[in-house]
């Protein structure tokens, strides 16, 4: 599951310009730091993932499109209007009774932003990209997700060839619920594999 290839470590000409343009307009006082962290975790947590959600909320509505998202992702992402071009082939992990996927870069930071938006800041970390395919049982605790006892735990290493999403299970409680309600219930971290979906109750 794990590999090394094709992984980059150079932080991209967007990004670089990002940082800059960040720092001037704090500088000048135009805004301020909190208002930009704001926003960075409104993209990060809300606004970005919504095409990630959409994707997972038709997994939980539609078998026969979940058959084709686990044997082709890349190619059922695009039966989707409106959703981003993804950056390299997706392969979209399944959570399951026993088993809970949890995705990671392990060299850089490799990331299906086209789905889930801006990776957080923890994602990027040497701490969790090499802690948790050491001890990922661990790191999941530490970030508020308790697994089962006897739980296997699978973790996979996305590259700039490959990128890694998980499809995690369906909460109770909303059998009856349309596509565009249940994507309400998805989260980023969900599909990384560090959390869980929302409750419906939690919304």
């Amino acid at each position: 599951m794990s590999g090394n290839g094709g992984h980059k470590h150079s932080h991209s000409e967007n990004e670089l310009r990002a940082e800059a343009l960040e720092a001037v307009l704090t500088e000048k006082g135009i805004v301020t730091a909190e208002a930009i962290e704001a926003v960075i975790r409104l993209f990060e947590e809300d606004i970005g993932p919504m095409n990630g959600a959409r994707v997972v909320a038709r997994a939980w509505t539609d078998p026969a499109f979940r058959a084709r998202l686990l044997d082709d992702a890349t190619t059922a992402v695009g039966e989707i209007e409106m959703v981003m071009i993804l950056e390299a082939p997706l392969v979209v992990v399944p959570n399951e009774p026993g088993v809970h996927n949890v995705v990671v870069c392990t060299l850089c930071s490799c990331y299906p932003s086209g789905l889930l938006g801006i990776s957080p800041s923890w994602y990027k970390d040497p701490a969790y990209r090499s802690r948790v395919v050491r001890e990922p049982r661990n790191v999941l605790s530490e970030m508020g997700l308790e697994l089962e006892p006897g739980w296997e735990v699978r973790v996979w290493d996305s590259s700039a060839e490959l990128r890694y999403m998980v499809l995690p299970e369906r909460p109770p409680g909303c059998d009856d619920w349309s596509a565009e309600r249940l994507a309400a219930l998805v989260t980023r971290d969900s599909m990384i594999g560090t959390g869980r979906p929302r409750l419906p109750s939690e919304i």
